[in-house]
């Protein structure tokens, strides 16, 4: 079976993109792909399948002309936690600089702290609040699973203990959301506070 329309990478600047799932563990009210658009820039992002490292391992390129390779498609990387780990691997072997957008739901996906498997790879780790109460999270983020509010707050806790760099994003024009409170959580756990505005993309 050929899979001929699914962008597994896409590049933004001097980062490559890496796409390897569709699924999440949130239905973000704000996000693209729930409102009937499978794009970012010019890319369609779809996939029919969950990639393995072999699909995506030939299409890093060469390591010194990027930034970084970032894992950040559709849907949320930690969910096809082999394929980041061995390609995230393969590319530090390289010489990359390997970046992981999250909504840092993986550990209460996985039922397990993942960060120290995620440490020997990922250089910097993007983490989504996105609301500074769980009654917000819920509203806008519309998670699949129970305790995402707290598992997520947890992570950010958890996540500057293994890796180096460590941002955290909330959004700016949600309503009901303290940006001024999100950049508090996140500077009481060590990490930095990366401020977004509603329908910035990339």
């Amino acid at each position: 079976m050929t899979h001929t329309t699914a962008t597994l990478v896409y590049d933004i600047r001097q980062s490559r993109y890496l796409n390897i799932t569709g699924r999440c563990t949130l239905q973000c009210v704000f996000c693209p792909k729930h409102n009937g658009s499978k794009q970012i820039h010019q890319y369609q992002l779809a996939l029919d399948h969950q990639p393995k490292a072999a699909e995506i391992i030939p299409l890093l390129g060469d390591v010194s002309q990027f930034e970084q390779y970032v894992f950040c498609g559709y849907g949320e990387p930690t969910l096809n936690l082999t394929t980041l780990l061995e390609v995230a691997k393969e590319i530090k072997s390289r010489g990359g600089q390997v970046r992981v957008n999250t909504d840092g739901l993986g550990n209460l996906f996985h039922r397990r702290n993942i960060l120290p498997e995620l440490a020997p790879y990922v250089d910097s780790l993007s983490i989504s609040l996105n609301a500074d109460t769980e009654a917000a999270y819920l509203q806008h983020c519309r998670p699949k699973l129970k305790g995402s509010y707290q598992a997520v707050n947890e992570f950010i806790k958890l996540a500057p203990q293994f890796i180096s760099q460590v941002s955290v994003s909330a959004i700016d024009g949600l309503e009901g959301v303290n940006i001024e409170r999100c950049k508090l959580i996140v500077n009481q756990a060590n990490a930095n506070f990366k401020h977004r505005i509603l329908g910035a993309l990339g």
